[in-house]
């Protein structure tokens, strides 16, 4: 009996050329087919893997070439459609890329109805494909570092919504689903940079606190200045009893603690497979018997709702409380802090609060 799993994949951009690369090189699927707007994307598809079928749009491939996985990979505002239009066939699983939507309410309405349908379901954050940061959040929960106080990120050439997606979930991941209190975010958007087609920051800083008191400070934008010499990105977890220090996708982190008095470098030996085939390979497992968990969609999409709560603490000027279902943007007001109390208006005097 033939175990494998036919698959396709809806966008071919960055996240939906992973996927094309992982079904490719593993046993557990046939890659089919692909559907893509662009005409020389298609033809190029079709040079790099003999073989798979390519259409110009979704609709016309679910009709002629329906498969057991779907991975949903375009424009996070069309993955809500496509989602919906993926469950009309007879899936056994789904990949959705990250962010789930373009709001966390799209993300939330995508993952309720795959839930809906008891399908297994994969997220893939590349970072936590990694066996680095796996180990990593491995010894902050078995508190080698004491209890995890601030996680510090910082990230230059990207923004929230496309990379503070990944560090985020990661946020939420070590806390192992402590929820967010709420968000605060100032975003400066004088470049006017766009990428991935969302309008994105210049340069922002994000604060959020859950409600173990844990703080996570992220500051992405076109140009930040990484303070680790040659690195991109940059990661500091500080505990009471010592810190770690790691750069995203690199494969080794600094650690000090009471095993390791001076800092010590760890490089642990990977995965046999990372990226999207690591979680295609999950995807295929739960198919096969291993049992259904939407612990990761849970948090990507809780990262997800950090990232738009980012958006709007800077654009209503205000703290965002969590869950976003509860947020109720609040009236522009004329209090400029910094400047003198002029004695009329209202406001309380911050001497006697009790």
């Amino acid at each position: 009996m033939n175990s494998r799993l036919t698959a396709s994949v809806v966008g071919c951009g960055a996240g939906g050329s992973h996927s094309l690369g992982a079904l490719a090189d593993s046993e557990s699927y046939d890659l089919v087919a692909a559907a893509d707007l662009r005409s020389e994307v298609r033809e190029a598809l079709e040079k790099q893997y003999p073989g798979i079928r390519t259409f110009s749009d979704h609709a016309t491939m679910f009709a002629a070439c329906p498969t057991d996985v779907v991975c949903v990979s375009t424009y996070p505002p069309s993955h809500e459609t496509v989602t919906v239009d993926a469950l009309k066939l007879p899936l056994r699983g789904i990949l959705v890329e990250k962010p789930l939507g373009h709001t966390a309410e799209s993300g939330r309405r995508i993952l309720e109805a795959i839930q809906g349908r008891g399908l297994p379901m994969v997220v893939p954050h590349g970072m936590l494909a990694l066996r680095a940061p796996v180990e990593i959040i491995e010894r902050v929960r078995r508190g080698e570092i004491g209890a995890l106080k601030l996680v510090e990120v910082q990230c230059t050439r990207w923004d929230i919504i496309n990379a503070g997606i990944h560090w985020l979930h990661f946020f939420v991941t070590l806390t192992n689903g402590d929820p967010a209190n709420y968000v605060m975010a100032l975003c400066d958007t004088t470049t006017r940079t766009w990428r991935d087609g969302m309008q994105v920051e210049t340069v922002a800083v994000t604060y959020a606190e859950t409600k173990g008191g844990v703080r996570v400070v992220m500051q992405t934008g076109d140009s930040v200045n990484v303070t680790r010499e040659g690195k991109d990105f940059l990661f500091r977890l500080l505990g009471t009893e010592g810190w770690i220090e790691f750069w995203a996708w690199e494969g080794s982190y600094l650690i000090q603690n009471r095993e390791h008095p001076s800092p010590a470098r760890i490089t642990p030996k990977q995965f046999p497979y990372t990226g999207h085939r690591r979680y295609l390979e999950s995807l295929a497992d739960m198919i096969h018997g291993d049992p259904v968990d939407y612990t990761l969609p849970e948090s990507s999409l809780a990262a997800l709702e950090m990232c738009e709560a980012a958006y709007l603490s800077h654009r209503h000027r205000c703290k965002v409380d969590l869950p976003l279902s509860s947020f109720t943007p609040l009236k522009p007001t004329d209090w400029d802090p910094g400047e003198p109390y002029s004695g009329v208006g209202g406001g309380r005097d911050g001497r006697k609060l009790g």
